[in-house]
């Protein structure tokens, strides 16, 4: 099963691709996919590398504590061990 990850735009690299962090670890995620404007502070949904939508300014607070729950509930930190398994590629 594939989890897509809300991630916080800490500074644009390009246009398109913009560095999130993610629980504290920062991934470059391309935008190319959305649409309209984006700022640094805003929070995305990423997959892949990929951001596949803005979360809405309203639903981060609940987005963040459901995240957390299911993190907590996994027994590990399937975020972390995506980033482990990459800097070993």
């Amino acid at each position: 099963m594939c989890l897509g990850a809300p991630g916080q735009i800490v500074r644009f690299i390009s246009a398109s691709v913009a560095e999130c962090d993610f629980w504290g670890m920062t991934r470059q995620v391309q935008l190319d996919k959305l649409d309209g404007e984006l700022a640094v502070g805003d929070y995305i949904l990423d997959h892949e590398g990929h951001a596949v939508r803005r979360i809405d300014d309203a639903m981060i607070a609940d987005t963040l504590a459901l995240y957390e729950i299911i993190l907590t509930e996994a027994g590990e930190d399937p975020i972390a061990t995506e980033a482990c398994c990459e800097v070993v590629r």
